[in-house]
């Protein structure tokens, strides 16, 4: 009673937490929520409709682009004709002047002019780097002279970093500071300032850190230029190169009172749209010091082809706008600039209502404890969110287990995708920041390479200590239910009882709401029932394409004589395989996915291919730009049932509340196809399109335009590149459109073990929460086996089944997939939580299997009641059988 009584307390505390009455009182006087224009449920339904049942967390990745937005810039595409701006007709002529009427908007934008400063159109901020790397006038070490210096704070996003490359080329030294050396430097006046001196220095640093959002002095600027501060004891004049990209996502910059040299930007940081457009603001005063090597189109007053004659253009911005510029782009910017202000008011009213919303979240998240005192929490900050001038709208942090250890932040996003929440995770582009934060050394960043982790992959722990951390960010168009839903998922799955259901809905668009009942076994394997195939009876009366052929069945259990001379085979998963009733270590359940995420075909037994299970995972739906679509993004995938009958050689699929259609197996069928490319897992594959009515049939299920495709049968793609950092793994092997390799195993021990963890995380649960079936469902494996304890199968090296052998390549590292329920295409977060909670939050479960293939001209069989015969990692001897 007292434990009830106490839980009971602390989710009244929590729900205290997450109301609107304490973020109102938690929000510092001054930081307004929301704008004067108009409520915020009003600006999300009229202007991001597309987030409904989204809580997209990522700003500082890129802001949303609104939808009036996209609306007036089209319409103003419709209605205007723009040329080319280098070419002198009218159409042209109209687009010249709206590119300088959108650079008046800019610098208005940052409270300037064009007296003071120009604007150079770039691909984004980090082109605006490289121009700068490239065109500041460094002068190189020489006899007497120590030379120009390049200095960065340490808390640099890469693109930043990355000058020294050129600067080291010119025999420019380079060198890192850290934040506190010139906060120390500040204080201390320890400047050398010697006007005499003219040698250019560059200093570069953010004005908020991309990845904790401290926010660094403006103030440093003019500091900066006249000599009061330096960041390193050599006599010259320092230049500034602010980096501004992340700062200005949510704030105003006032260039007139911060008149730093260089500042590169990237508009979709600002307005979403468009993106692979940014610019780089000079200020005059700096501009005749510019060099440049390469001349373009567009750049020059004059030049010779047979001489080496070039003058270029007066203008600063004609003169490294090289070639044609992305105009059309440009031209989206003044419609960005408007529906902005018009929604917002302005860039200071985005600063206080972020600010509003980071401030609370902030206050919650410290607040949360374990039982034990513990901290649920731990940020990377160098601030206590008490003030926007020194802290952004950006959240980074990692989430700790009771015991104090950090919680890998790949877990994290996988869970905080179930709840359809969008974080960013890793370092973020800024290895700076991210090693000072979370104290990893020069020597693990080098050690961790070695140990194969790289920037932007999911490995988050190694040794027991983190790589990363996950990041939350705020932009104009975020709202308090989206700090309260990101809060209720971290007390959910943190402090609160694991519920098969999860807190907040979970439905993306009126397509995922559909629920549908699971097929009956019995009408499953009904011959006389259209569309319906038993695979025993088809697959032995196919004949496997060729008569001559000569079949090598591993079956224990040989298909039996029917009277007249059929064959007949026993019901699709006997009694004792759904009991585990077989010997040890035998195979109970085999599972073919001949279209990649949709459901599984099951069979008592099957042919073995060049690439696995014949036709397993050969078809994969694509989207209207071919991408392929997985359950993480279409959970109905699951709802789409594939039945190959080999002796006609279809597929017939079928799906509740639509008809039948069947699709070639094969691409000689007679019918003509597309041929074309696409990518799985960054391999790039052969495929055919397999036709406008099966584009059709899908496309009316899942409500938008979806296609077919087919892996070609004459494309090999090498099991090689999956694992070609392991040469013992060398294989002549190949895969199918499959993410890793040709099978995948599970055990039913360690199902169960899992299914036992599953029922008992309630005790006050009436029902089970998942049959073991169920169960079996999610993990997708193509073999069951049983006989052996649980995660024995870990220890593995080899497996034998009769003939043939087959190479363990590792474990399965899960993904949001096992949420899935695979009868209903919904969601809850249990199985996921469970396994990572419980595996020393490893999320593994089944190993992957390949078999080189064969010489022989036989047909091999894998079936239900093989023997395995293991062989251990350590030992490479046979393990027992029992």
């Amino acid at each position: 009673m007292a434990g009830r009584r106490l839980r009971q307390q602390q989710q009244q505390q929590w729900d205290e937490l997450l109301t609107f009455q304490h973020f109102q009182t938690t929000s510092l006087s001054g930081h307004n929520y929301g704008y004067d224009q108009g409520g915020m449920r009003a600006l999300i339904e009229g202007e991001f409709g597309r987030l409904r049942g989204i809580t997209y967390l990522d700003h500082a990745g890129t802001t949303l682009f609104p939808q009036s937005l996209l609306t007036s810039f089209m319409d103003d595409l419709t209605k205007n004709i723009y040329g080319n701006p280098h070419s002198q007709h009218i159409s042209s002529k109209l687009t010249y002047d709206t590119i300088e009427h959108v650079r008046y908007r800019v610098l208005e934008h940052f409270n300037t002019t064009s007296e003071d400063y120009s604007v150079i159109f770039t691909s984004g901020s980090t082109a605006a780097l490289r121009l700068v790397a490239e065109a500041f006038p460094w002068r190189s070490a020489s006899y007497g002279s120590q030379g120009s210096r390049f200095c960065y704070l340490t808390d640099s996003h890469t693109s930043v970093v990355g000058i020294r490359k050129v600067t080291q080329a010119l025999q420019v030294s380079s060198m890192s500071v850290k934040p506190e050396d010139i906060l120390l430097s500040e204080k201390s006046n320890g400047a050398v300032y010697e006007p005499a001196c003219k040698t250019p220095h560059l200093f570069c640093y953010p004005a908020q850190s991309n990845f904790s959002g401290t926010r660094y002095p403006l103030s440093w600027i003019k500091r900066l230029k006249s000599g009061s501060l330096s960041p390193m004891t050599t006599p010259g004049e320092w230049f500034v190169l602010l980096d501004a990209a992340s700062y200005v996502s949510t704030s105003p910059l006032d260039l007139a009172a911060h008149p730093a040299d260089f500042i590169p930007i990237s508009f979709y940081k600002i307005f979403g749209f468009p993106t692979g457009l940014g610019a780089l603001l000079v200020n005059n005063r700096v501009t005749h010091l510019l060099r440049k090597t390469y001349f373009g189109g567009g750049t020059a007053a004059a030049y010779l082809a047979g001489e080496d004659f070039y003058v270029p253009r007066e203008s600063v911005s004609e003169r490294f706008e090289d070639g044609t510029i992305s105009f059309l782009d440009i031209i989206a910017l003044k419609h960005g600039f408007d529906v902005l202000e018009r929604l917002t008011g302005g860039m200071e009213n985005i600063k206080q209502h972020t600010f509003a919303l980071v401030h609370y979240t902030y206050t919650v998240l410290v607040s949360l404890q374990y039982p034990n005192g513990a901290p649920v929490i731990q940020i990377y900050s160098d601030t206590e969110f008490n003030n926007p001038e020194t802290q952004g709208p950006i959240i980074n942090f990692n989430v700790l287990d009771d015991n104090g250890d950090i919680i890998g932040y790949s877990q994290i996003e996988k869970m905080a995708s179930l709840h359809n929440i969008h974080v960013r995770t890793g370092c973020f582009c800024n290895t700076g920041a991210c090693q000072r934060h979370l104290k990893i050394s020069n020597e693990t960043i080098k050690k961790n390479l070695q140990a194969g982790h790289i920037c932007g992959d999911d490995i988050d722990i190694i040794d027991g200590h983190p790589t990363g951390s996950v990041r939350i960010s705020f932009g104009y168009m975020s709202t308090f239910e989206d700090a309260q839903t990101f809060l209720k998922f971290i007390i959910a799955t943190r402090l609160g009882k694991a519920d098969s259901r999860l807190p907040f809905p979970m439905t993306s668009g009126k397509t995922a709401a559909i629920s549908v009942e699971p097929v009956g076994r019995d009408t499953r394997v009904n011959r006389n029932e259209p569309g319906k195939f038993l695979q025993e009876d088809v697959l032995l009366q196919a004949g496997l394409n060729n008569s001559s052929v000569t079949v090598k069945s591993m079956d224990l259990h040989p298909p039996e004589t029917e009277p007249g001379g059929g064959q007949h085979i026993a019901p699709l998963v006997s009694t004792a395989a759904l009991d585990g009733g077989f010997p040890p270590l035998t195979i109970t359940n085999i599972f073919i996915y001949p279209i990649k995420s949709c459901a599984a075909l099951e069979v008592t037994k099957w042919p073995i291919g060049n690439q696995g299970l014949l036709y397993d995972r050969n078809w994969m739906v694509v989207n209207h730009n071919g991408i392929c679509l997985s359950q993480k993004q279409e959970p109905r995938l699951c709802l789409i049932k594939p039945l190959i009958d080999l002796k006609q050689k279809i597929m017939v699929i079928t799906a509740e509340g639509m008809e039948s259609i069947a699709v070639p197996l094969d691409e000689n069928s007679g019918e003509e196809y597309q041929i074309c490319q696409s990518k799985v897992c960054t391999d790039r594959v052969n495929t055919y399109d397999c036709g406008e009515k099966i584009s059709h049939w899908l496309s009316k299920f899942f409500g938008r335009h979806c296609r077919l495709i087919k892996q070609s049968s004459d494309f090999n793609r090498s099991a090689n590149k999956k694992h070609r950092k392991d040469p013992s793994h060398a294989t002549t092997a190949s895969l199918s459109l499959v993410n890793e390799a040709q099978y995948l195993l599970i055990n039913r021990a360690s199902v169960l073990e899992l299914h036992q963890l599953l029922n008992a995380s309630d005790e006050n649960r009436r029902e089970e929460l998942l049959s073991m079936r169920e169960l079996i469902q999610r993990f997708r494996a193509n073999i069951v086996i049983n006989g052996t304890k649980a995660f024995e199968e870990e220890k593995w090296d080899e497996i034998s089944i009769g003939t043939l052998n087959f190479l363990v390549l590792g474990p399965c590292h899960r993904c949001q997939m096992i949420c899935i329920d695979q009868q209903t295409g919904e969601r809850n977060q249990d199985v996921f939580q469970t396994l990572s909670s419980t595996r020393e939050r490893k999320v593994n479960f089944g190993i992957y299997l390949m078999h080189e293939p064969s010489d022989s001209s036989s047909t091999y069989f894998l079936s239900v009641g093989s023997q395995l015969l293991p062989v251990s990692k350590d030992t490479k001897l046979s393990l027992p059988s029992s």
